[in-house]
C-alpha cells in the first residue's frame, strides 16, 4: 500500500465522516485520485461507505495494526523471545512470507502480521478468507533441534493457547475441534496451520500460522459455519495480537521440554466433540463412533463397538454425525 492509500485510510479509521475534498486537500490530489484510492481499499475488503454530497466513512471505524501497541503490551519475558515483528499491509500469505524470510536466514522468533491476505491458506490448501483490517493473520517461526519428534501435538497445543487467549477477553463458549479449529459453539472462529522446514530428524524450523475472525463481514464467502468475536464486545485487535503473540512465544520456548502432555487435559476440556457421535474421513476410509479425546501424541481417539482406536495424519475431516 502506498503512502496516499495509508493516509486516506488513517483519515477514515476513526469512523467519522470525511469529505472527498478534505481527503484530496490533505493529500494534494484530485477527487478522481481520491476515488481511485477509496475504490482500491473497498476491493481489499475495507467497508467504506458514502453519503452522497457529504463524504465517506468506515462504519464503527477500523483499528489498524500498531507495532508499538503490540510490543509495548507484551511482558518482558516474551519480548526477549521475539526476534523481529513485521507488519504488512497486503501479502499473499503470512506463512509464505515467513517461509521466505526463514529461507533467507531469519532466526527463531521472526513474526509477521498482515492487514490483508490475498491467498490466505488453511489445512490442505483450503482458502482462508482474509479481508483488510478486520481479523488476525499471524505467522511465527521457531527452531527445534529434535526434528518431528519434538513437534508431536504442537498444533493442538497452539489451539489451546489460542482458545485461552480468546477466553481471556471475556468470550464464552470457546471450544476446539480436532485437529486445528477454534470454535464458538459449533462455528469456526479461528484456525492453526503448522509448516515444517529442515531436517525431519534434526534441526528444523516450524512456521506457526494462526487466523482469528475478529470482525468478519456478513457477506464473506465462507463454505462452512463461521463466527467472529464482534458480538462479544469491543475487543482491541492490537491487544488480542499482543496477548496471542506473547503466549505463543512462551509456549514454543518451552515445548521441547514440556511436550503435548502439558496441554492434553486442557485440550480435552475444550473438546467440542468429546463423548459425541463423530465421523472421521480419510482418503481410504470413514470411521463413525464416539469421540474419546486425544492420545498423548495428539491423535484423535474414537470408540467403535467398545474399542478405542487412535487416528492421525492424512486427509482427515471431523464432523458430528448430525452435520452434513
Amino acid at each position: 500500500m502506498d503512502k496516499a492509500w495509508k493516509e486516506t485510510l488513517s483519515m477514515l479509521a476513526q469512523g467519522e465522516l470525511v469529505s472527498g475534498a478534505t481527503i484530496g486537500g490533505h493529500l494534494g490530489i484530485s477527487r478522481t485520485a481520491v476515488w481511485k484510492h477509496l475504490n482500491q481499499l473497498q476491493e481489499w475488503g475495507v467497508p467504506i461507505k458514502k453519503l452522497k454530497g457529504q463524504g465517506y466513512y468506515i462504519e464503527n471505524g477500523i483499528e489498524l495494526l500498531s507495532h508499538a501497541s503490540i510490543v509495548e503490551a507484551m511482558p518482558l519475558v516474551a519480548t526477549r523471545l521475539l526476534g523481529e515483528l513485521q507488519l504488512l499491509d497486503n501479502i499473499d500469505s503470512t506463512n509464505s512470507f515467513v517461509r521466505g524470510k526463514v529461507d533467507a536466514g531469519a532466526g527463531r522468533g521472526f513474526a509477521c502480521l498482515a492487514e490483508r491476505q490475498s491467498q490466505g491458506r488453511g489445512r490442505h490448501g483450503r482458502e482462508w478468507v482474509s479481508p483488510f483490517g478486520r481479523n488476525v493473520y499471524l505467522s511465527l517461526s521457531w527452531h527445534f533441534d529434535e526434528g518431528v519428534a519434538a513437534l508431536e501435538g504442537l498444533s493442538l497445543a497452539v489451539g489451546v493457547v489460542v482458545a485461552r487467549v480468546i477466553e481471556s477477553f471475556g468470550v464464552k463458549n470457546v471450544a476446539l475441534k480436532w485437529p486445528n479449529d477454534i470454535l464458538l459453539g459449533r462455528r469456526k472462529v479461528g484456525g492453526v496451520l503448522l509448516e515444517m522446514m529442515g531436517d525431519p530428524v534434526g534441526d528444523c524450523q516450524v512456521i506457526v500460522g494462526v487466523g482469528i475472525n475478529l470482525g468478519m463481514s456478513e457477506e464473506a464467502a465462507i463454505d462452512q459455519p463461521w463466527a467472529d468475536l464482534a458480538n462479544d464486545g469491543q475487543i482491541s485487535r492490537n491487544a488480542l495480537v499482543s496477548a496471542l503473540l506473547s503466549e505463543l512465544l512462551l509456549t514454543l520456548d518451552t515445548y521441547s521440554a514440556r511436550g503435548f502432555s502439558a496441554y492434553r487435559d486442557q485440550w480435552e476440556y475444550l473438546d467440542a466433540y468429546r463423548d459425541s457421535p463423530i465421523k472421521l474421513t480419510t482418503p481410504r476410509m470413514t470411521v463413525r463412533g464416539l469421540g474419546r479425546g486425544v492420545s498423548v501424541t495428539g491423535a484423535i481417539q474414537i470408540e467403535v463397538d467398545g474399542v478405542v482406536e487412535s487416528y492421525s495424519g492424512g486427509e482427515i475431516s471431523l464432523r458430528s454425525d448430525d452435520d452434513s
